[in-house]
């Protein structure tokens, strides 16, 4: 007798760019058999965005991810608005708003990193900061607590295969236009609330058994930018 319970197909933006994939194809098919003009309805491709948007939020349960599917829910809704001229504000005028983001996330990781408890010795945390330049640094303390990284048209790369977690760590991270790689050792367990915009975040990590005593939390924002982990 099989054990196994089969689980219900989860709804999940992969299968809904399948879904967008799909319904493209057959709009071009019925466009070249001549049923239908395919260019009237390709105007409406935001909407796209705003679907995967709201199932991203709909899937974090108030998580990191809700911000990265509210930025898709607001492009798509811009974007739609511009379409149909409702919108006559260039959405290239608003490249500021990268500072804004940048700043804010400056002002809400030294917020967080301050309640951090405190440290068991000299050097439980790292802290980088490399802009139009590289940081290279490594951590060997027993009681590792966190830290906070930052990348700007820049590269981070933190060695910590070498220092031990009793518990719990936090690295704040965020990589605007350059990337952050962080190594951990093999019986680390990753998880991660980074929230990638047109960036991304990579995990490469293969968590021995019994690993969850020593836990590294990522959380921050990739903008055109990438975080990667890995033993």
């Amino acid at each position: 007798m099989e054990s196994e319970i089969e689980q219900a197909p989860r709804f999940t933006p992969l299968l809904l760019m399948g879904l967008i994939i799909i319904a493209i194809g057959a709009l071009f098919t019925l466009d070249n058999l001549g049923l239908v003009e395919a260019h009237r309805y390709f105007r409406y491709w935001p909407a796209a965005l705003i679907l995967v948007g709201v199932l991203k939020v709909w899937q974090s349960r108030g998580g990191a991810g809700a911000f990265g599917g509210l930025l898709f829910i607001v492009a798509g809704l811009w974007l739609l608005g511009a379409t149909f001229h409702l919108v006559t504000v260039n959405v290239f005028d608003l490249w500021p708003l990268l500072l804004v983001l940048f700043g804010a996330s400056l002002v809400w990781r030294g917020l967080r990193g301050g309640r951090r408890p405190a440290a068991t010795d000299g050097h439980s945390t790292v802290s980088a900061l490399a802009v139009l330049g590289g940081v290279h640094r490594g951590n060997n303390s027993r009681a590792f607590r966190g830290g906070d990284l930052t990348a700007v048209l820049g590269g981070c790369e933190i060695d910590l295969r070498q220092a031990a977690i009793d518990g719990e760590a936090v690295i704040d991270v965020f990589a605007m236009w350059g990337g952050i790689e962080i190594k951990v050792p093999e019986d680390w367990t990753v998880a991660s609330s980074v929230v990638p915009i047109l960036g991304g975040f990579e995990d490469q990590t293969r968590p021995q058994r019994g690993a969850a005593n020593h836990r590294l939390i990522v959380r921050g924002f990739a903008i055109m930018g990438g975080v990667e982990v890995k033993s």
